[in-house]
């Protein structure tokens, strides 16, 4: 047995300042929430850091601007009681080439935006606000009726089926030109022009930047997501709230995609799409980038709403690997702990260290695995050749996992050319409507794990290999202790007390002698 998968990364670096100042006042900015600041706050940034660098601070105010272009050796300080309102004009967004979900775009320039960037912070007890409800689309399913009827009542357009809002025509049909123009190799922005109202950015995006600091700010109600580094190294993410509404469509919270060196720690999110989340580039393009999200250390965050609490994918197909999670709280999450990717990633997620989580009120299932996120509900999928194109699941430890409350305590479905390989759940405590659930794995143990189940057997295990539980418990509503199925099932070990032919149900097409019973 390992003891999981402890993170031996070298020290992040964090950046450094020169002690001198730079106030956006003294370059004309004017906080009363009217006055677009766009000029006067870039204008400080560029001599700050043609100077050597600094701090350039945003006082208490409302500070109205468009997007602000980080540079290197600048800390933006927004002080306590400081909002940056950023501008819902989207003309003051310039076009940028960039990249987003995985794939090298055109987009509406971030809010905070930086590319090839060395030492630079956003600090302080202030408060960055992207507007995003002048650009998000907002699906009639997440509404009230009364929402809804006041969203449609302001303007924009609908969709042919009435079904989604978008704030304008142009962004409703942004999305055909942008696929048609991108699926002929167009980079020129300006050929992206019609589409701009479509092209709704993340607040903040760091492009192939290194040694970053995000030190204290609320970042909320971003466009997309909301924070994206991509393609950066040593970061340092501490103290900072990230707030989106729960309808927000793509309102992810923290988006690591192809990094390395980063540390997360005593952060809060509460926000509409996955909170913190691992990613490393989509398909093709992602594995011919071949940058890897890894060497990642997130400990001691709360995350209050979100479709997962931690996530890796379903974009990794440039490998995500040696990433630790720890002493995390995730209150009414849709899932837990969430791991996803489908046939066509390929890439390897492995190497997967996650102890002292506590959860509750989990919608889903606390701990999920997919391995056909473009497909779910496959229950029977063909088989197909094992390729680049095939993703790997390996090496997970789980230990000291509690969820009180969840539709499904541990799903795991991978492929059947691909069974999801070497999992350990030490000490897990948890109360769910469905207990373990295993199609298409093979070496994974389980042990001192009880699940206060309301249905179903507190083991299914379908066409998976090497499984072994050592003292599961808990209640299982009458049902067999274990059911094991599926053709090509073999070597399943149960060692507890009370195990028998009785409690554990064997289907015909598996060979008894392949599942063995240990009565403890």
């Amino acid at each position: 047995m390992s003891k999981g998968y402890p993170l031996n990364m070298p020290e992040v670096e964090i950046p450094t300042f020169k002690d001198q100042q730079y106030s956006i006042v003294e370059y004309g900015a004017v906080g009363d929430g009217f006055t677009k600041n766009t000029e006067a706050i870039n204008r400080a940034v560029q001599d700050c850091s043609e100077a050597g660098g600094g701090k350039v601070v945003i006082p208490k105010g409302l500070w109205l601007t468009g997007p602000i272009q980080l540079k290197s050796n600048v800390n933006l300080h927004a002080e306590k009681g400081a909002l940056v309102l950023f501008s819902r004009d989207f003309d003051d967004y310039p076009l940028v080439y960039t990249s987003y979900e995985g794939t090298d775009t055109i987009r509406c320039m971030s809010p905070l935006f930086g590319q090839d960037l060395e030492n630079v912070a956003i600090t302080g007890d202030g408060v960055f606000d992207g507007s995003g409800d002048a650009w998000r689309p907002v699906k009639q399913m997440k509404m009230t009726a009364k929402q809804w009827k006041s969203l449609v009542d302001s303007g924009g357009a609908l969709n042919a089926n009435g079904k989604m809002w978008w704030p304008t025509e142009g962004a409703m049909h942004g999305a055909s030109l942008t696929k048609e123009l991108l699926a002929k190799g167009e980079k020129d922005p300006k050929a992206f022009e019609e589409a701009r109202d479509f092209l709704r950015p993340t607040l903040l995006q760091l492009d192939r930047s290194k040694r970053i600091l995000l030190d204290g700010p609320t970042f909320q109600n971003s466009p997309s997501w909301c924070l994206h580094p991509w393609v950066s190294e040593h970061i340092t993410i501490r103290n900072v709230s990230v707030r989106n509404p729960w309808y927000s469509q793509n309102g992810d919270g923290l988006d690591l995609d192809s990094c390395r060196y980063v540390d997360v720690y005593d952060c809060h999110f509460d926000v509409g799409d996955d909170a913190i989340c691992m990613k490393s580039g989509k398909d093709k393009p992602g594995r011919d980038l071949g940058e890897a999200c890894e060497y990642i250390n997130i400990r001691d965050c709360v995350v209050y709403h979100g479709h997962g609490g931690f996530v890796i994918g379903s974009e990794m197909s440039g490998d995500v690997k040696n990433i630790t999670i720890s002493d995390c709280l995730f209150i009414g999450t849709d899932a837990g702990l969430r791991f996803k990717t489908a046939r066509g990633r390929g890439g390897i997620v492995e190497n997967i260290d996650v102890r002292n989580i506590h959860m509750t009120d989990i919608p889903g299932d606390a701990i999920t695995f997919s391995m056909y996120y473009s497909h779910a509900g496959s229950q029977n999928p063909e088989v197909v050749p094992v390729t680049e194109e095939t993703p790997v699941f390996r090496n997970f430890y789980f230990e000291n996992i509690q969820c009180m409350g969840a539709n499904h305590a541990i799903n795991i479905n991978g492929l059947q050319e691909m069974p999801i390989e070497n999992m350990e759940f030490v000490n897990v405590n948890m109360a769910a409507k469905k207990a373990i659930n295993i199609r298409f794995a093979k070496g994974l143990s389980f042990e001192n794990v009880k699940i206060d189940a309301k249905e179903g057997p507190l083991i299914r295990i379908d066409r998976s290999s090497d499984i072994v539980t050592t003292n599961v418990t808990g209640s299982h509503a009458g049902e067999p202790y274990a059911e094991v199925m599926g053709e090509g099932t073999s070597n399943v070990q149960f060692s507890g007390e009370k195990i028998s032919d009785e409690t554990v149900r064997v289907a015909s097409e598996v060979e008894s002698s392949q599942v063995k019973l240990n009565n403890l």
